[in-house]
C-alpha cells in the first residue's frame, strides 16, 4: 500500500480566522436588505440600524450553526424579526418615533401611494407591520414568513387577511384616489 500523501490540519484560529471571513462576507453582503426591511419595519433609520446590528451579532454568535443551515439568509431573517418583535415587547413607552422615512435611490412609480403606504404600515402592530413586509413588500411565501415568525403557516394566511384588512380602514379613503392615479 502506497503512502498517502499527510496534509496538515488547519489549525484553530485558521479554521476561525476562515469562519470569520465567510461570516464578513455574508454580512456586507445581506446586510443593506436586511436594512431596508427594518426601516420597513420600524419606521426609523435609526432604530433599523440598532435592530440589523444586533441581529448580525446574533448571527455571529451562532454563524457555525447559521452558515451550515439550508438558508442562512433564512435564519437571518426569521432572527431579525424576532428582534422587531421583541423589542417591541420590551419597549415601556409608547412613544413613536417621528419624522420622515430617510431619503434612498428607490424612484417609486407614485410616491403619493408610497408615502400613504409607509403611514399605513407605520399605524400598524408590530405583528402585523412584520407579516405585512414579508409576505407582500418581501414577496416572500406563506410557509417562509411563518419560519420567520415562528408562526404556523395558517397562523400567518389569517394574520395577512387581519393586517391587510387592518391597513385598508387606515388608508380609508385615500385607497381608491390612490389606486387610480
Amino acid at each position: 500500500m502506497a503512502d498517502e500523501p499527510q496534509y496538515p490540519t488547519p489549525s484553530r484560529q485558521e479554521r476561525r480566522a476562515a469562519a470569520d471571513a465567510d461570516y464578513l462576507e455574508f454580512a456586507a453582503a445581506r446586510g443593506p436588505s436586511m436594512m431596508r426591511m427594518a426601516c420597513l419595519l420600524t419606521g426609523d433609520w435609526h432604530l433599523a440600524e440598532d435592530l440589523v446590528q444586533e441581529t448580525l451579532g446574533k448571527v455571529y454568535v451562532s454563524w457555525r450553526r447559521v452558515s451550515t443551515a439550508d438558508s442562512p439568509n433564512a435564519y437571518a431573517d426569521a432572527i431579525l424579526m424576532r428582534t422587531f418583535l421583541s423589542y417591541r415587547r420590551k419597549r415601556s413607552s409608547g412613544e413613536l418615533p417621528t419624522g420622515d422615512m430617510p431619503e434612498g435611490g428607490y424612484e417609486a412609480d407614485d410616491p403619493g401611494l408610497r408615502m400613504a403606504l409607509l403611514d399605513g404600515l407605520a399605524r400598524l402592530s408590530a405583528r402585523d407591520r412584520a407579516v405585512l413586509v414579508l409576505r407582500y413588500w418581501e414577496d416572500r411565501s406563506v410557509e417562509e414568513a411563518a419560519r420567520a415568525l415562528d408562526m404556523t403557516a395558517p397562523a400567518v394566511r389569517v394574520q395577512s387577511l387581519r393586517a391587510l384588512r387592518r391597513l385598508r380602514a387606515l388608508l380609508g379613503d385615500q385607497l381608491p384616489e390612490l389606486a387610480r392615479r
